[in-house]
């Protein structure tokens, strides 16, 4: 496995607790890294020799905003080129944007910001607008992230905008409402690559995600060199059956009683593997990526 990304989900916090969001996140949900922690994965990117590119996620980042800045100032001098992904909630007018800003110019390459139906309303899209102008008067690229609300009646979403992924949350507060599909369809995972992935999450307990909540080691435990060395898709527990049929396979594969339909592959594979968590316990973790509050 040969990584050329690192997405840290500096926390777990966020002041939102969004109908869609992977990560269950909340104001509620524990988990953020500490300065020491945070230099520890830094080293180890930089020793993996092929990681490229260091985001900052969560959760919310700027709700720690002294380790984003530190976090990002270490990653820049250590050659990696950084982005935030954010709800830019911060931005509450143009002169707050620049001063939440200010300190990240010339160190970030991307600022993505949230800004769609699941985030608020009309003043979320007031702290986007400031936010984003703040960002190109510094020389941050800036971008939003824009999730359609439901699947079009007729028809493509419309430019920029991506559809629902029913996994985490969005598995138990959107899934039930969404139009159904049949589960034999879904024999291959649509969305991550499995074999040679390109990028991983990495969370504050020290979990590597190859997925949100399928773990292909521990940082803290092992090196992230070694585990990217020894990652075999096909001997992994969960990746395995994945690459080889999709959340179909997987159900099989453990027997695990299946429902006719799904709304998608993601709902299928997300409660499939809610289902093996006892038998998985190292692999599917943490409780975090599953609705609970603590690892």
């Amino acid at each position: 496995m040969k990584l050329t990304g690192v997405h840290l989900l500096l926390t777990y916090e966020c002041n939102f607790e969004c109908d869609h969001c992977f990560v269950w996140s909340g104001p509620w949900q524990p988990g953020t890294l500490t300065v020491a922690q945070l230099d520890d994965i830094l080293r180890q990117a930089k020793e993996a020799e092929t990681i490229r590119w260091i985001y900052f996620e969560g959760g919310e980042p700027f709700l720690y905003y002294p380790l984003l800045r530190y976090g990002v100032r270490r990653a820049a001098e250590e050659g990696f080129r950084v982005g935030i992904v954010s709800n830019a909630y911060w931005a509450t007018g143009p002169a707050d944007a620049r001063e939440c800003l200010r300190d990240l110019a010339g160190s970030v390459e991307d600022l993505s910001m949230s800004c769609d139906d699941f985030h608020g309303d009309d003043e979320q899209v007031r702290h986007v607008r400031c936010a984003r102008e703040a960002a190109e008067a510094l020389g941050i690229p800036a971008e939003t992230i824009e999730i359609a609300p439901g699947e079009p009646a007729v028809g493509q979403l419309p430019a920029g905008e991506s559809g629902v992924m029913y996994r985490g949350r969005a598995a138990v507060k959107l899934a039930p409402s969404a139009p159904r599909r049949p589960a034999s369809g879904m024999t291959e995972c649509p969305w991550e690559d499995l074999r040679e992935p390109g990028r991983v999450h990495v969370d504050p307990l020290g979990n590597v995600h190859i997925c949100q909540g399928i773990s292909v080691g521990n940082l803290f435990r092992t090196p992230l060199r070694e585990i990217c060395a020894s990652y075999d898709p096909a001997s992994h527990p969960i990746t395995g059956p994945l690459e080889r049929g999709g959340p179909a396979e997987l159900a099989t594969r453990y027997a695990v009683e299946a429902a006719a339909e799904y709304a998608d592959a993601c709902h299928f594979c997300y409660e499939t593997r809610r289902a093996l968590r006892a038998r998985f316990p190292d692999v599917l973790t943490p409780d975090q990526m599953y609705g609970g509050s603590g690892s």
